[in-house]
């Protein structure tokens, strides 16, 4: 997972619209040429930040602006004494406007530019400058061979913007991209360096603005807010007279033979996010591990929907689908559910049934799923969901009207209404079962506590993730309740109880 800083802006754009700020910052005052040299000047920075013993520096320059901004770090590399060499895929001639007068000055300071050759051997820190973020369609050669070349070097490599061969807008993988160690983005942060198949390129991540004002952010609407420590919905404080009746009464429906686990895992973080009661539904033979594992949940054995309907009546919020199932048993328990009106979140299996159209989604819901239930939903292939996930958890938000959590590397929170949240945080360890259990559990103590369907989505998906970094540093073997006592510390943290 990528090393980022926590000193990014929470405003991510698309690239056509960074591309029309730094079109605004020229037509303000700044010529482009200058903002080329602050670009130069935030890698150099950044560079010798990350490697502070390195001497020598090897530029892969294409023929954009982005082959410009490599050219001059090579300059401030050779000027600090570095041995430094730029091997041009392409004739440096075609370079354009201040990408060529870049290359001139380059050239002048002394800087040996070479044509890039598949043998050319590739030494000390490599940059990529190769494509920058007007990239759509596959990489192709030379630069695709260039980019396999770069990746297999073993050699520190940082990357110029955007790691080449990565898409700007989805984060997708175009054919081929760079594995960076250091990524030193721009202007405005583009939203595909957090989400898709970014965590695997961009290494670290830095930002700079490039003293860019205020003002020309002003008409351009955000494409996704990033979800930061800073700009969370928080949990009110609780007044010392609280009591249970004011934060909810959660009801979670699943856990079919077989699948006793995942409805319990629910149920318990439902219990340590705050819900001030919570009611379990499952198979009456879950009910002796029910109250062995969670006894302060009230569990009802449930072999019909019928026995929900008195509850029903006495909850505020539903949480249905974990263990569920698509049998008849959970057929009946979801149908029973899907006619209630109350906030309801709905994951896994719930969602397969959904998907068949077997029920149609009530109001008010959070739906939670992960790209292959998302690609079911849409009736697309999942390869299609992750090739453009700020897209898809867009359009399921607008085809379900509910809130919906796109889970996975970078995780997007969409409401109808087309606002669009990203969570970049998270750990390679959480790649194991029960986790989608503990945070529909979570998104429903919040959604008990009074948060609306989309603040309580947000902060549930941004505490699972941090709570999932901190665990995930013991490395492998995590294990989804390691996350439960994390969660409930980290929400304490950015919410307290009592002030």
């Amino acid at each position: 997972m990528p090393q980022t800083k926590d000193e990014l802006p929470d405003a991510l754009y698309r690239a056509a619209q960074v591309r029309e700020l730094d079109a605004r910052l020229i037509a303000a005052g700044t010529p482009g040429f200058e903002l080329m040299q602050r670009a130069a000047r935030a890698t150099w920075r950044a560079l010798v930040r990350k490697w502070p013993a390195a001497n020598e520096l090897t530029v892969l320059a294409g023929h954009g602006n982005n082959a410009g901004d490599g050219y001059l770090v090579a300059g401030l590399a050779l000027r600090a004494g570095w041995t430094v060499r730029v091997l041009a895929v392409g004739d440096p001639q075609r370079l354009q406007g201040d990408a060529a007068l870049a290359h001139a000055e380059s050239v002048a300071a002394g800087v040996v530019v070479q044509g890039w050759q598949a043998q050319s051997e590739l030494c000390g820190v490599v940059l990529d400058a190769l494509l920058g973020t007007g990239l759509s369609g596959e990489v192709r050669e030379p630069y695709a061979s260039t980019i396999k070349a770069i990746n297999a070097c073993g050699l520190p490599v940082a990357a110029v913007d955007i790691p080449s061969g990565l898409c700007a807008d989805t984060g997708r993988e175009l054919g081929v991209a760079v594995h960076a160690d250091l990524t030193v983005t721009f202007i405005a942060m583009k939203i595909g360096l957090l989400t898709g198949d970014a965590a695997d390129h961009i290494g670290e991540l830095v930002f700079s603005d490039l003293q860019a004002a205020d003002e020309i952010f002003s008409d351009i609407p955000v494409c996704a807010q990033r979800l930061s420590a800073a700009s969370l919905p928080a949990l009110a404080p609780r007044a010392p007279t609280s009591h249970k009746g004011r934060f909810g009464h959660v009801l979670l429906i699943g856990g079919d033979h077989g699948f006793g686990g995942a409805i319990l895992l629910s149920t318990e973080m439902a219990l340590r996010g705050g819900a001030g009661m919570v009611s379990l539904a499952t198979r009456p033979e879950h009910v002796p591990a029910a109250l062995t594992r969670v006894p302060e949940a009230m569990a009802l054995g449930t072999s019909s929907a019928n026995q929900l309907m008195g509850l029903l009546e006495k909850v505020s919020v539903l949480v249905v689908g974990p263990g569920l199932g698509q049998a008849s048993w959970g057929r009946a328990l979801l149908s029973a559910a899907a006619n209630a009106p109350l906030p309801q979140v709905w994951d896994a299996d719930a969602l397969n049934l959904l998907a068949s159209d077997f029920v149609q989604l009530p109001k008010d819901c959070v739906i939670t799923p992960h790209p292959g239930e998302a690609a079911r939903l849409l009736g697309i292939s999942t390869a299609e969901v992750q090739a453009d996930r700020p897209a898809a958890a867009l359009a399921l938000s607008k085809k379900y009207s509910a809130v919906v959590v796109l889970k996975g590397a970078g995780s997007l929170i969409a409401h109808p209404d087309g606002r669009l949240a990203l969570c970049h945080q998270g750990h390679p360890a959480m790649a194991t079962g029960g986790l989608g259990d503990v945070l529909a559990g979570l998104t429903g103590a919040l959604l008990a506590q009074g948060m609306d369907a989309f603040d309580a989505a947000c902060l549930a998906v941004w505490l699972h993730a941090n709570a999932g970094m901190q665990q995930g540093k013991f490395g492998r073997g995590l294990a989804a309740s390691d996350l439960i006592p994390a969660i409930r510390q980290l929400l304490e943290e950015q919410a307290p109880c009592l002030k």
